[in-house]
């Protein structure tokens, strides 16, 4: 018997950036759609934007930003009136062909680990009008709880504001501060990567 292969979350690299870009128009009405002019400024902009490869090829990708970026989405925007520090899970996507095989479950480890040592809350949003049980299921079960909602301007889709404490930060922030060690496990912010390699 064949052994499925192991799903791998790492940075995306600008060369694939088509193949996300087709997976995100592709998703359907849970996800707004996006053009390559601003899925590049998300590549220069954003502080996660991972990808999932699995059996060779890319499986869904996750985006988010840290709450002092300067990001124009209407439902960061709403957190940011209303907390002072988190961090912002903006799309989600997943393959359809790889849809209920863990490739979700493993964003969402992997996102949580890169923001509980930074951000005291993980915050996302699922759009309500489109069948969102299954999303709403899968978000609380990882301990999300709704806060309130949004209804998006000029797209008239309302959406259910989720947030989640980050129950390691509080010890992560006095133990070690800004000073986080120097340790593979842990991931950097893209933009330090960036500066520090050249690209």
């Amino acid at each position: 018997m064949d052994q499925p292969m192991s799903i791998v979350i790492r940075d995306v690299r600008e060369h694939e950036l088509d193949t996300v870009l087709a997976l995100n128009n592709n998703a359907g009405s849970a996800i707004l759609p996006l053009d390559s002019a601003k899925l590049l400024s998300f590549f220069g902009t954003a502080e996660y934007f991972r990808v999932a490869e699995r059996d060779g090829g890319i499986a869904g990708f996750l985006i988010g930003f840290g709450s002092g970026t300067a990001h124009d989405s209407c439902n960061f925007a709403w957190f940011r009136e209303r907390y002072p520090h988190f961090f912002y899970i903006d799309r989600i996507v997943v393959a359809s062909r790889r849809r209920g095989g863990g490739v979700g479950r493993a964003f969402y480890a992997d996102v949580q680990s890169y923001a509980e040592l930074r951000y005291p809350q993980l915050a996302c949003e699922v759009f309500l009008d489109q069948g969102a049980d299954p999303a709403l299921l899968f978000h609380g079960s990882f301990g999300f709880h709704e806060v309130g909602q949004n209804t998006m301007p000029g797209v008239n889709v309302r959406a259910s504001m989720l947030m989640k404490e980050m129950c390691s930060y509080p010890w992560v922030r006095e133990t070690y501060g800004d000073n986080l060690p120097d340790v593979p496990w842990i991931g950097r912010p893209r933009a330090h990567k960036q500066q520090t390699t050249g690209t």
